[in-house]
């Protein structure tokens, strides 16, 4: 909102208060009296940023101009405003950058070079307080596939084809499983009877695979990352244990795999918590012999798989060279770090 218009208003108001109370004499002298306002910094001008950052500066107004009747023209290029007692009246003058969607921008070049690094939603203007409907619409449809990863099932064909028998966590309800994220980190009795009788006891390299909070994470990336891994574990002759796939499963369930299976590494595909960029992100975590009690720090994590950030088959790939880092130094997480130094 333009700063001048705000302090003639409130100039305007404070006036006639004072009148109705009948200190006449106050008024006359608050209006003789010059009132700093608040002025922010235009960045539509190319004006220099205020020496105190993103706050306001207090001084007194040298763009705007008064005119008869009320009328104000505000500083910068951005539009004219009239004030006529209480009816407000805005004609927009700017050209609007064509990509952007930004009124008048100082430098078209640099912002269209700011849009081109990254998804989020910078450079998509406004019309008035709120979004323009292009940018709205799209916010609601990124929003809504963001609700559906989250509470949504992995395709049990998917499964069958990369040979993954399926088993649970110790909640089976969606809400309780957003609610109670500890109940996700435990296997089900039935889930680790399963386990203990179709899989493969102390392997080098043991693969699970679970939907975490994103279902559609692990429908559109897992079988690329899946195959490039196994790929890559075989070119590196490590022995792989039997795969399998956690629904409702948090990162931390593959501690109760390890106490299952004794593996020496554990990789968890998982999808990610959803944003409103992407809504299919996949993540890796790898830990070296991951046991009750294993703390965070132990743990390590490739993220942001899906097809805007790191290739699935290149993260398959990936993560194979980093097994073999944690099987030469016998850890994971921090501690692999201080071992490399």
């Amino acid at each position: 909102m333009n700063p001048e218009l705000i302090e003639k208003v409130t100039k305007l108001i404070v006036e006639k208060l004072q009148i109705q109370n009948g200190s006449e004499h106050n008024a006359e002298m608050l209006s003789k009296t010059p009132r700093p306002e608040v002025k922010f910094w235009d960045h539509t001008s190319g004006s220099p940023l205020p020496s105190n950052g993103h706050q306001a500066v207090m001084e007194p107004s040298k763009s705007a101009k008064a005119t008869k009747d009320n009328d104000l023209i505000p500083f910068g290029s951005y539009s004219e405003t009239k004030v006529s007692g209480s009816f407000v009246e805005s004609q927009r003058k700017d050209v609007i950058h064509p990509t952007s969607g930004i009124e008048n921008p100082f430098n078209p070049e640099e912002l269209q070079e700011l849009m081109s690094k990254t998804p989020a939603r910078i450079g998509i203007g406004r019309a008035g307080l709120r979004p323009k409907t292009d940018s709205w619409l799209k916010f609601r449809f990124d929003h809504a596939a963001a609700v559906d990863a989250v509470y949504g099932d992995v395709n049990e064909e998917l499964l069958k084809r990369l040979d993954l028998f399926k088993v649970s966590t110790r909640v089976s309800d969606k809400e309780v499983y957003i609610r109670r994220p500890d109940y996700g980190r435990k296997l089900s009795d039935e889930a680790k009877q399963l386990i203990s009788e179709k899989c493969r006891k102390a392997p080098t390299v043991q693969i699970i695979v679970s939907d975490g909070l994103s279902s559609s994470a692990v429908e559109e990336n897992v079988e690329d990352v899946y195959l490039s891994l196994q790929q890559s574990l075989k070119s590196l002759d490590l022995e792989t244990g039997t795969p399998f796939y956690i629904e409702k499963g948090r990162v931390a369930v593959m501690d109760d795999v390890g106490e299952l299976l004794q593996p020496k590494v554990v990789v968890l595909l998982i999808g990610e918590r959803p944003g409103l960029v992407s809504a299919e992100s996949l993540s890796a975590y790898l830990c070296y012999m991951p046991r009750a009690g294993t703390i965070e720090a132990d743990r390590m994590v490739i993220s942001n798989i899906h097809k805007g950030g790191i290739p699935p088959v290149e993260a398959g790939a990936y993560i194979g060279t980093i097994i073999q880092k944690i099987l030469k130094y016998e850890a994971s997480g921090v501690s692999l770090v201080q071992k490399e130094s």
